[in-house]
């Protein structure tokens, strides 16, 4: 697929987003989630390896294909891996009419103002130009809203669109993540002045330009209807925040034009330990959830 394929996938297609992103934080409670526990690894690299098997199995299973997962972020170690005949994740994905992204943020500063910053970033240039010779046609980065306090949503926003102009300038698509947590008591709040924010730096941007979201599903059905219909969001994308897969689907059925990009709620039934028949049912089974409650509205 070409850059232009790719775009037009992503703006049109019926289907989701596929979040297989655990960075190294993460990677230990996958791995538990997966069945693999901490016992059977030592080291950064065999948790790797074993984070890295477990994506493998998932984009070569015969249902992980194009048809109803439009794209997949990856971690910058899976892009740099193979699967098991030596292609490149990204090709792999590719092949499968599957678009794919890089998870390019380097984690969470301490929370001040009810929210947490992306920390600083001084090598994103190279990643971008590393993940475009990959192949990748976008990025995701995430920050954290855990209230809602009007001076860190702006500064969180700010943030997000001064990084999201850095990617474009490299030609790639931005997806701006700032997730509001779901178990926030001010939830709604947050919310609101977030979407608020989001319509500011949209105007901001140059004409031409367009990003992508990926924010929380809202308290409110159908709050982010008007950034679905703005000509600057190529598509807003909602993550699963916590809650399991039969939740979420519910909520995003609620919420016209919002798609999943689903991590846990995609992989909570998979285990290392189910043969090639079972695994392959139980991902369809998912995937099959997913993509419904990504067209529903």
């Amino acid at each position: 697929m070409h850059s232009q394929e790719m775009t037009a996938k992503i703006a049109n297609g019926h289907g989701f987003i596929a979040a297989l992103d655990q960075s190294g934080g993460s990677t230990p409670k996958a791995l538990r989630g997966y069945g693999v526990d901490d016992s059977e690894w030592s080291g950064e690299d065999e948790m790797f390896g074993r984070i890295h098997d477990m994506r493998c199995r998932i984009v070569t299973s015969p249902s992980f294909n194009g048809e109803k997962v439009l794209g997949a972020i990856l971690f910058e170690k899976t892009m740099d891996g193979c699967v098991a005949d030596g292609t490149s994740v990204p090709d792999a994905l590719k092949s499968r009419g599957i678009v794919p992204f890089l998870k390019v943020d380097k984690g969470l500063e301490d929370e001040a103002d009810g929210v947490q910053l992306m920390k600083p970033n001084p090598t994103l240039d190279a990643l971008l130009e590393k993940g475009k010779a990959a192949g990748i046609f976008g990025t995701k980065m995430r920050s954290v809203i855990q209230s809602a306090n009007p001076t860190g949503i702006a500064a969180i926003v700010d943030q997000q669109f001064e990084v999201g102009r850095q990617i474009l300038g490299h030609g790639l698509m931005p997806i701006i993540e700032p997730e509001v947590n779901i178990k926030a008591e001010d939830r709604a709040q947050s919310e609101q002045l977030l979407l608020a924010e989001i319509l500011r730096a949209l105007e901001a941007l140059p004409e031409g330009e367009q990003i992508m979201l990926k924010l929380s599903l809202p308290v409110e059905a159908n709050l982010y209807k008007p950034l679905v219909d703005h000509p600057k969001v190529l598509r807003l994308v909602a993550l699963s925040g916590g809650f399991s897969r039969e939740e979420a689907c519910a909520h995003l059925a609620r919420n016209s034009g919002m798609i999943a990009s689903f991590s846990r709620a995609l992989l909570e039934e998979l285990r290392a330990g189910m043969d090639d028949a079972e695994f392959d049912a139980s991902l369809a089974s998912a995937i099959d959830d997913i993509q419904a409650a990504s067209v529903a509205g």
